[in-house]
């Protein structure tokens, strides 16, 4: 088995889903590819978990139209923010649902997805195929290899655009109609989108005008 090291540094090849404050990396030591695949599920379904409740989301009174056309621009920014995630559930439903007349596709489509969330997005240790280490590069080489073939035979790109674009407009309609009073975002997520300025930039600007207040007394 590989042992978890704490690594605060947030070195490596590709970054880490781990908490911002400490960064999980492990050892060189080849492990099995059950447990690959079983630490890469873990990690999405830590990751799936992050999503607001639907029943927020999709809460009585709150929906109400717009003042103005920047008042509707101004929902759709803080509700992005806020569902970013139920809105990529939301666009990859929509996609799924665009190929229920293909099923053959739809199958190609949730296996290929499926190899990308555990191989390559949400994979932290090591691959090893009969006993060869694959890179990063190479299993994204394959990946999208097959992406790009499965598309070409299967023919569904038109049928996915037109799903993720259904998606797009409900996502959109729903950001604007959902009246973002009482939405909070807690201060990690709101430096990570850019809202506010993280703690060590505030420590930072404090402790600028501090010096600076001091240098002027001293003057």
């Amino acid at each position: 088995m590989q042992l978890p090291t704490t690594n605060t540094s947030g070195s490596g090849s590709r970054p880490s889903l781990s908490s911002p404050a400490t960064t999980t990396s492990y050892t060189t030591i080849p492990i099995s590819g059950n447990d690959v695949i079983s630490r890469s599920l873990h990690n999405v379904s830590a990751f799936l978990s992050l999503r607001r409740p639907w029943s927020e989301f999709l809460a009585a009174g709150v929906f109400d139209i717009p003042e103005s056309l920047t008042c509707a621009v101004d929902r759709v920014r803080k509700n992005a923010n806020y569902f970013r995630l139920n809105y990529g559930i939301l666009l990859f439903t929509s996609a799924l649902i665009s190929l229920i007349g293909t099923p053959l596709s739809l199958l190609f489509v949730c296996a290929i997805f499926g190899l990308w969330l555990v191989l390559y997005i949400f994979r932290e240790d090591p691959l090893y195929l009969w006993g060869h280490h694959l890179s990063d590069q190479v299993v994204l080489v394959g990946l999208i290899s097959v992406s790009v073939v499965t598309l070409w035979v299967t023919g569904i790109v038109e049928t996915l655009i037109f799903g993720v674009g259904i998606g797009l407009v409900v996502s959109a309609i729903h950001g604007a109609l959902r009246n973002p009073d009482g939405l909070f975002l807690n201060e990690d997520d709101a430096a990570s989108t850019g809202l506010i300025g993280s703690a060590s930039n505030s420590n930072s600007n404090s402790n600028s005008n501090s010096n600076s207040n001091s240098v002027q007394r001293i003057g």
